[in-house]
């Protein structure tokens, strides 16, 4: 092994951990304004207490998890048990290598170009979408491993429920898979640039798939109003209602770097990515400053999606399970199906 090529490993695991520490920063505050932002909405002040404005609160919460018992059921499975958190939390970190931040940046002075994306390969998307499925082992098996009934209940549920809008997931992707002709998330991007004479595929012929996706990632993400595998009147708490300490803790983590992830998805294949209007133009393609603004205009992208979850949170009810499941099989899957016959009908016509 040449220097090279341990100076690129080492370049590699300095930028996976950053990227990682950027993430679990941005989940844990997601988290203290998911609250702040359900108090506005609700007549409530929110966490306020620990550091300015409550800036300190997520802090303050590891340390509770920290310092709570870890209590474990007697009857349960423990080796599945223990492993089943694990699980779940790193599929979701697992993705965040593959997301494009930015473009490729040239650093003044040392002539060095660096791409704001830690590993790229042609088939990134296939690889977002096989590793998110994989947490729905860790949700399904922490729910049979506790050896309680409400906790497999909401394990069964969950499974029920992944699978089902997975298709609908995964069939909304297609118009803009059949657009852009590759599976290379940075590619799509630079697809949505001015550059490349389009615009972003959200306005671009694929309105309808992106509506499919939101909602479907909503469901895929256990949030409101399709938390019924963790439905708290119905059942405890759902799948980790055995759970306590630091378990509990990296099934919490888990559930906000899933929505990250999937909002990160919207924002790569419907925005535009890291492509802001008219940065272009003003700073130079390639430049530091280009490079900044575009990560920056990425992140806020990213952002909306957040608050457009925690937005949906403070204002909808929960869905019977009935019509959570009919909905996913009767109206989305056929709805996205739809869409892929509009985009390849277009594009056989050549109309795109």
């Amino acid at each position: 092994m040449d220097w090279s090529t341990i100076i690129d490993i080492g370049l590699k695991l300095v930028a996976i951990t950053v990227a990682f520490t950027v993430v679990l920063l941005i989940v844990a505050y997601t988290v203290l304004a998911e609250r702040r932002v359900l108090a506005l909405i609700q007549g409530r002040l929110g966490p306020n207490r620990v550091g300015f404005g409550g800036s300190l609160q997520p802090f303050a919460d590891l340390l509770k998890f920290i310092l709570k018992e870890d209590i474990v059921p007697d009857k349960s499975t423990r080796f599945v048990y223990f492993l089943a958190p694990v699980i779940a939390t790193m599929a979701a970190l697992m993705t965040m290598i593959v997301y494009p931040f930015g473009p490729e940046i040239n650093v003044p002075f040392i002539h060095v170009t660096i791409p704001l994306v830690i590993a790229r390969f042609d088939v990134a998307l296939l690889y977002v979408l096989g590793v998110t499925s994989v947490g729905v082992y860790g949700i399904a098996l922490a729910g049979w491993s506790s050896n309680n009934k409400y906790s497999l209940m909401g394990g069964l549920r969950s499974s029920a429920q992944m699978i089902s809008y997975e298709l609908a997931l995964g069939l909304s992707l297609i118009g803009v898979i059949l657009q852009a002709g590759t599976l290379d998330l940075q590619r799509i991007v630079e697809l949505q640039s001015r550059a490349h004479g389009a615009g972003w595929f959200i306005f671009w012929l694929q309105p309808l798939g992106f509506i499919i996706y939101l909602i479907s990632a909503i469901a895929e993400t256990n949030r409101v109003p399709f938390d019924l595998p963790e439905a708290e009147t119905e059942l405890v708490a759902g799948f980790h209602t055995e759970y306590s300490a630091m378990k509990f803790a990296l099934f919490f983590m888990a559930e906000y770097i899933n929505m990250f992830t999937v909002s990160m998805l919207a924002t790569t294949l419907f925005l535009g990515g890291w492509n802001v209007p008219f940065a272009e133009d003003l700073f130079g393609r390639g430049t530091l400053l280009f490079g900044l603004v575009s990560a920056i205009g990425f992140l806020v992208k990213v952002c909306f999606f957040l608050f457009v979850y925690i937005w949906l949170r403070g204002t909808l009810p929960r869905f019977r399970f009935d019509q959570l499941m009919n909905f996913g099989w009767k109206f989305l899957l056929p709805l996205a199906l739809v869409n892929i016959f509009i985009t390849a009908t277009l594009l056989f016509f050549n109309v795109l």
